[in-house]
């Protein structure tokens, strides 16, 4: 830099805006100008008392720059607190309420302190990020600050802010003691600062057909859409007329999430030519500015309602994962101790699906771990009493509980505690119903059964809710019906990391209707889907009996008693007791037994 009068240096700068300004001034504005006035005042004395410089007050805001970090954020506390107490005796639509950014970053600052660049632009936009009355602020400065300032830190994760090319990490600041506690949000304006789980608007798909007859169907399919999202209960999801009220405008996804307080935006495009139709579709992560998900649909009309249904249905399927990956994605990058209960929750399932998956224990242990801090938060957090039941469901189907009956009580009690919170707590449902299908008495497996088919009738969109439905219906009784739900979670999501699950079901769903090579076929692949998984290895041994192919059942079974010995003997000894159907559960019991050389081959001419 050659010029004399200027000057590059790192200050913390502190951003500040009235919220409403123009509603209080059309109300009273001799009043608001006197208000304003004593407002800047404040600031004036707490910035200066905390080593500051006001450059400008331009309008309703002020600017101001310091030496440290700390005292900037102190400034910002101290004057909140002020603001706060000085207004408590005026009436709630009449109060001035701040919000305030603050950042620490390079700036550029005249010989008259007038300070320009990225650095102030960060913390002006830091400040439309706050809830009036609240204060946010950037990594930067949480960092500097650590240990030197009574506040608290709520991570808000990287937000994309206007016209700065990088992401900024922003944090909400509370008084010290407790959690970052949401300012209230002034009179007449809605509070759109992001719920606890993941927020979406669908934005109304543009008919590119250039018939405005097609606007019905492009119309419906968004319909659609914000119905069957609303279907889900772990997402925010905006409601129709307010996402239809973007209908035929050129907007901004990032301005519409502002407008709308969500992370998520979905939008779209519908294009018909005669009995063809193209719909192009994308998610967008509008605060981080990244597009999650895009997808193009090519589909003939044979039948319109039937292909606005699927298309529907396709593109719910597809972005329901997408959103959960994204949260849990921004949950990891987050510290621990700044998780929310909610988060915490997301982590434990998250981590407690895989467990699940991959028969993995440490991952299950971990999993119980973050549970128990979620829960220590908020004893109703759903996402964690989620993963209790998930964890307690795993120790008794992989017989790794040292006290098999207090596992099933726990998951029981999860599921209830969950259920009470939200009666649409699908997942609750799915772990209690497949917990009671496969391992309660005779009397439970029908509401087992029950539940599960009411976990599908909330979500039928989840791939893993149908395929714990169709193993539940064919451990019930029904195994061509479990066949074909099993088979549609795999159509559902033929990439899925739990996609063995699935494979194994339809094996299994085949093995009791008697068609062996196909059961063996089914068993085979989920094997080679995840090898160390033990059903489709017993589901093979048993296929093996039924085409009598004894020398290979028993070859089967030998690996199966070296790797899992005790889960051998403990079905030697009860056999096959999760079926409801006396036939099934005694034609299995015998395949095994055969399989395990207990019984001589001869006994299968008995079924």
């Amino acid at each position: 830099m050659d010029r004399p009068d200027l000057r590059s240096r790192l200050l913390a700068i502190l951003a500040a805006d009235a919220a409403g300004y123009s509603r209080l001034m059309s109300l009273d504005d001799v009043a608001t100008v006197a208000a304003l006035d004593g407002a800047r005042a404040v600031f004036r004395e707490h910035i200066a008392v905390h080593g500051g410089l006001v450059i400008d007050t331009a309008g309703d805001s002020v600017l101001a720059v310091f030496d440290t970090a700390a005292g900037a954020v102190k400034a910002a506390l101290a004057v909140q607190r002020q603001l706060a107490a000085s207004a408590s005796d005026v009436s709630e639509d009449r109060r001035m309420h701040f919000r305030i950014g603050v950042h620490m970053g390079d700036v550029i600052e005249k010989a008259d302190g007038t300070v320009y660049g990225d650095g102030v632009n960060i913390a002006a936009r830091l400040q439309t990020l706050a809830e009036p009355g609240g204060i946010t602020v950037s990594e930067s400065i949480r960092n500097a600050v650590k240990g030197k300032v009574g506040a608290s830190f709520e991570d808000r994760g990287e937000q994309q802010v206007k016209n700065i090319t990088d992401p900024v990490r922003a944090y909400r600041v509370g008084p010290e003691g407790g959690a970052a506690t949401k300012p209230v949000s002034v009179t007449g304006e809605i509070d759109l600062s992001l719920p606890d789980k993941p927020s979406i608007a669908v934005l109304p798909f543009t008919n590119l057909s250039g018939d405005p007859e097609q606007e019905f169907f492009s119309d419906g399919v968004t319909e659609d859409i914000v119905t069957e999202l609303s279907r889900l209960p772990s997402l925010f999801v905006i409601a129709r007329n307010s996402s239809f009220t973007y209908k035929g405008r050129n907007v901004d996804v990032r301005a519409v999430a502002r407008e709308l307080g969500v992370r998520y935006v979905l939008e779209g495009s519908i294009r018909r030519a005669g009995q063809r139709v193209r719909v192009a579709a994308q998610l967008v992560d509008a605060l981080a500015g990244t597009n999650l998900w895009a997808q193009r649909y090519d589909r003939a009309l044979q039948d319109i309602f039937a292909v606005q249904e699927e298309l529907t249905r396709q593109i719910v399927m597809a972005i329901a994962p997408e959103i959960e990956a994204s949260e849990l994605a921004r949950v990891q990058r987050s510290r621990p101790e700044s998780l929310s209960a909610y988060e915490l929750g997301l982590r434990a399932y998250s981590v407690a699906m895989t467990a699940y998956v991959q028969s993995d224990e440490q991952s299950k242990l971990q999993a119980q771990q973050w549970a128990e801090k979620a829960l220590a938060i908020d004893a109703r957090c759903v996402s964690a009493l989620n993963a209790v039941a998930l964890i307690s469901y795993h120790d008794i189907v992989y017989r790794h509980s040292a006290d098999p009956l207090a596992s099933y009580r726990s998951c029981v009690q999860a599921s209830d505690r969950a259920l009470a919170v939200d009666s649409k707590a699908h997942h609750a449902l799915m772990w209690r119903g497949l917990l009671e299908v496969m391992s309660a008495p005779a009397e439970l497996k029908a509401g087992g059964l029950a539940r599960l088919r009411r976990a599908h009738e909330i979500n039928p969109n989840d791939a893993g809710i149908l395929g714990a439905l169709g193993h539940g219906e064919t451990v019930y009784g029904n195994p061509v019906r479990g066949m074909e739900l099993s088979l549609e979670a795999l159509r559902m999501s033929p990439r899925d990391p739990g996609r063995h699950l699935y494979s194994a079901s339809v094996s299994l769903a085949y093995l009791v209707a008697k068609d062996y090579a196909f059961s063996l076929e089914w068993a085979m692949r989920a094997m080679s889907e995840a090898t160390n998984f033990l059903p489709p290895h017993e589901y093979a041994a048993m296929a093996y009996v039924g085409l009598g192919r004894i020398d290979e059942a028993q070859r089967q079974f030998a690996w199966l008693r070296r790797v899992a010995p005790a889960q051998c003997e403990m079905l030697l000894k009860h056999g096959q007791v999760q079926f409801a159907d006396p036939e099934h559960r005694q034609r299995t019991t015998l395949y095994y037994r055969i399989a395990a050389g207990v019984e001589p081959p001869r006994e299968t001419a008995r079924l």
